[in-house]
């Protein structure tokens, strides 16, 4: 018999994709560790507490046969405030989004929208074609393609059999 470690977060990704309101409940637990760590560290009370707030974008990582695929969402950003690097398999994709400034005689009643600065970074497996990356960015979604190489692609050989 084999001992196997216990891992909460795993047993919750399964809950998770079986339980779809998790997700929102997971998003409440961020906001709400979000919340506290501003409170203990002062930025609640900051005039302009919007710039300190980092905030990370949604995303999505795919694989295909030929290449492994990135969709963020980077709404109201522009391809000047995005910057994509990738070093020893791990991609990193940093950006910032500005503000557009308090206006004069504006009376903010509620303020949802997050800005400031943000850096996703993921390990990829495998190697990547390095040279052949390409991303595009359309409509406030970056797609970025990074190409296996020709050793890591899935290969079906059909074999006869005598």
């Amino acid at each position: 018999m084999s001992l196997i470690k216990r891992n909460p977060s795993k047993e919750m990704e399964l809950w998770n994709s079986g339980f779809p309101v998790a997700r929102s409940l997971e998003r409440f637990q961020r906001d709400m560790n979000r919340m506290f760590d501003e409170f203990f560290r002062g930025d609640l009370f900051d005039t302009d507490w919007t710039r300190s707030i980092s905030w990370n974008p949604a995303v999505d990582i795919s694989e295909s046969n030929d290449s492994y695929n990135i969709k963020a969402e980077l709404p109201g950003l522009k391809n000047e405030d995005v910057k994509i690097t990738l070093n020893n398999n791990v991609i990193t994709i940093r950006g910032e989004k500005k503000s557009d400034g308090e206006k004069k005689g504006s009376n903010f009643h509620r303020i949802e929208r997050q800005y400031g600065s943000f850096e996703r970074s993921f390990i990829l497996p495998g190697t990547v074609s390095s040279d052949k990356i390409e991303a595009l960015f359309n409509d406030g979604i970056l797609t970025v393609t990074l190409p296996k190489t020709e050793e890591t692609k899935e290969k079906v050989v059909d074999i006869k059999i005598k």
